[in-house]
């Protein structure tokens, strides 16, 4: 059911971006390494920004994963329940 405050009350998927940033990270370390040592260093550079902007945003998910069930609630917080106003 669409109540129109899905922005205000959506959650994220924090693990799950946990995990996926992890697998990038992995494979921009790697991407970075390979460019380098195959003389490549437009490609190796492109990897390592890449490693740059994956490093980041798993330093943000991790902070919002510590910081708690406010943005990342388990399995025992219910769903935000929709707002009661109601236009005429």
């Amino acid at each position: 059911m669409r109540t129109g405050s899905e922005p205000a009350t959506a959650r994220s998927a924090l693990r799950m971006r946990l995990w996926l940033s992890l697998w990038g990270l992995a494979w921009t370390i790697f991407g970075t390494a390979a460019f380098t040592l195959a003389g490549r260093p437009g490609w190796a550079a492109a990897c390592g920004v890449l490693w740059l902007v994956i490093t980041v945003d798993l330093t943000m998910i991790v902070r919002h994963i510590r910081q708690g069930p406010h943005y990342q609630p388990g399995r025992d917080i219910p769903p935000y329940r929709p707002p009661e106003h109601r236009h005429p």
